[in-house]
Parts: C-alpha cells; sequence; structure tokens
C-alpha cells in the first residue's frame, strides 16, 4: 500500500531535480541565431533570482 505512493513520491522528486529550465530554452531554439541569442540572454541573466525578492 505504502509502495506505490513511494514509487509517485520519487518519481516527482526526480523530476523536479531533472528539471533545467536554460537547457529546455536553449532546445527549443528555431535556428542558430536564435540559438546564440538565447544563449546570451542566458548569459545576461535571464534565469537568474533578482536579490530583491520580487
Amino acid at each position: 500500500m505504502l509502495k506505490p505512493v513511494a514509487n509517485k513520491l520519487a518519481a516527482a522528486w526526480k523530476r523536479m531535480r531533472d528539471y533545467d529550465p536554460e537547457r529546455d530554452y536553449l532546445n527549443s531554439a528555431r535556428d542558430l541565431i536564435d540559438l546564440e541569442r538565447r544563449q546570451r540572454e542566458i548569459d545576461r541573466g535571464k534565469f537568474r533570482h533578482s536579490g530583491y525578492g520580487y
């Protein structure tokens, strides 16, 4: 009875741990120019959290 719940919990934890928004964003680029623009956006801090709590 507890095993299915533990399996679901482990699967959910693995999805959260493996989630990489930067990689997903780069993988959705349409062409090389779009990919380079997205890389520059990431380098500028697109996915960094601001220190102000907003």
